[in-house]
């Protein structure tokens, strides 16, 4: 926990452009991570169940656009 507060201390004192880089590029990190993990939730079947529910209601005309 020492580490973690010795860490956010310096990121309060960060100038304005490094805080936006070090905010792009925890954003790039968890988006990189969250398509391995649906990657991995996709080929071991996990999302099969929603696939399935997303066809059925696009066959009943139900499913809605963006």
């Amino acid at each position: 926990m020492e580490n973690l507060d010795r860490i956010k201390l310096e990121i309060e004192t960060l100038p304005k452009s490094d805080l936006i880089q070090l905010r792009e590029w925890f954003s790039e990190k968890d988006w990189k991570e969250w398509d391995i993990q649906i990657e991995s939730d996709s080929e071991s079947g996990k999302l099969d169940i929603l696939f399935q529910e997303a066809f059925n209601e696009k066959n009943k005309d139900k499913l809605r656009t963006i």
